[in-house]
């Protein structure tokens, strides 16, 4: 018996359901915005168009597919209320959307959630269970609660509904660039790219669509290679919105129809990214969200042609704020205008001022400095300091290293 081609497989979703779903959404879900970025077209060679969908009622496009979900619900389903395991924007949608139509949502979130998504999930009206130590576990908790109370399970990615409410996204981005060429969308478990993909290579099939994931997590790159969905090690990442372990069954053969490519990118170059759209477009991005960014300005597409217009997905906005100014300081440092010395000093007054004065004459900032006589293999009669500068940039720092060795201090840098 011949096993069917990827081509006879029948697929979960066509163009027709997500037309359907658009008009279920319409009226409740924003239609946010695809402006081009001349800035990043200049930096990437390409014509790129950033879909903003960080700016939704609850900061991402999860939203998109639990209405659409909610809406198809029973009058008995709604009646009983439903449930999901979510670590954040899953949980926020499905919490918002439910609660405007007065049906109960319970949501089970890990116990390392942090705190300002607990709250906003519960200031959507969300009943909200901590369990479990990470997602697998909060899902496992959330099965349990749903089957005890009869209720409706909302899955995040791994649903033909959700994906069809997912794929408007794709209808709008075909309006919004009517000469588009290519897309780039984050992958997680595959509801995002799957539902995006179905809506545009059924509507356009010549656009490239191209799936990005974090290396930590390539879980969809390694069922492409398996031929099915297999589970990854866990790992940590600061793209937690697609840090997903075993990519869906119901998304997967949307992924091997439609996507052209599956890329990933590693923790810098996902930093960057968010430090790119904060400091150049004025766009706040979470981990997840400017993923597909990172692989177009780390240049990770094959399939991507000079000059082709294409659509960045910039897919969420949720980010702890502390991991902001984390990702903000060694984005400063990576383009060198944040730099960390050891300077070897002779232990005599006056030895401070004089390097002060030579660092005030090169326009650098001093904002840190740890002074210390007894650690660092420091000879007797000799100090270092730790001095952490502000710099215009990797030219600055080259004349300043150079000022310093022609001054005649021992330096080094501190990473």
């Amino acid at each position: 018996m011949q096993t069917p081609t990827m081509e006879q497989v029948q697929l979960p979703i066509n163009l027709d359901d997500v037309v359907a779903a658009r008009e279920r959404l319409r009226g409740s879900i924003y239609y946010s915005p695809c402006p081009h970025s001349q800035v990043l077209s200049g930096l990437t060679g390409q014509q790129i168009y950033l879909k903003l969908e960080n700016l939704q009622m609850t900061g991402s496009f999860k939203e998109r597919g639990a209405l659409n979900r909610i809406a198809l619900l029973t009058s008995e389903q709604a009646a009983r209320g439903v449930v999901a395991a979510s670590a954040g924007n899953h949980a926020q949608g499905v919490a918002y959307h439910a609660t405007k139509r007065g049906i109960k949502a319970l949501i089970v979130m890990p116990l390392a959630t942090p705190l300002v998504k607990v709250t906003a999930t519960r200031g959507f009206g969300a009943e909200v269970v901590l369990h479990g130590a990470n997602y697998d576990e909060a899902y496992v908790e959330a099965m349990r609660l749903c089957d005890a109370a009869g209720m409706t399970f909302i899955h995040p990615f791994d649903d033909a509904v959700v994906m069809a409410g997912q794929g408007t996204i794709g209808l709008e981005v075909l309006e919004q660039v009517p000469e588009l060429e290519a897309i780039v969308v984050p992958i997680g478990g595959g509801g995002l790219i799957g539902g995006i993909a179905c809506a545009i290579k059924e509507s356009k099939p010549q656009v490239k669509v191209i799936g990005v994931q974090t290396s930590r997590l390539a879980s969809m790159l390694a069922a492409r290679a398996e031929g099915h969905p297999v589970t990854v090690d866990p790992s940590t990442t600061i793209a937690d919105g697609i840090a997903v372990r075993r990519a869906g069954s119901v998304t997967f053969p949307m992924v091997e129809r439609y996507v052209d490519e599956l890329v990933t990118v590693d923790e810098d170059e996902i930093a960057s990214a968010i430090l790119v759209l904060l400091e150049r477009e004025k766009t706040l991005a979470e981990g997840a969200g400017a993923a597909a960014l990172a692989a177009v300005l780390q240049g990770k597409s094959s399939v991507l042609t000079p000059g082709s217009h294409t659509a960045v997905m910039v897919c969420g906005g949720n980010i702890d704020v502390t991991l902001l100014s984390r990702i903000i300081e060694r984005g400063l440092v990576q383009d060198g205008r944040m730099i960390r010395l050891r300077i070897h000093l002779l232990d005599k007054p006056g030895a401070l001022a004089d390097l002060t004065r030579l660092l005030a004459s090169y326009r650098a900032n001093i904002v840190d400095t740890l002074y210390n006589r007894a650690y660092y293999g420091v000879n007797l009669g000799n100090t270092t300091i730790d001095i952490t500068l502000e710099t215009r940039g990797r030219d600055q720092v080259v004349e300043l290293l150079a000022a310093l060795t022609a001054e005649g201090y021992e330096h080094s840098r501190v990473l």
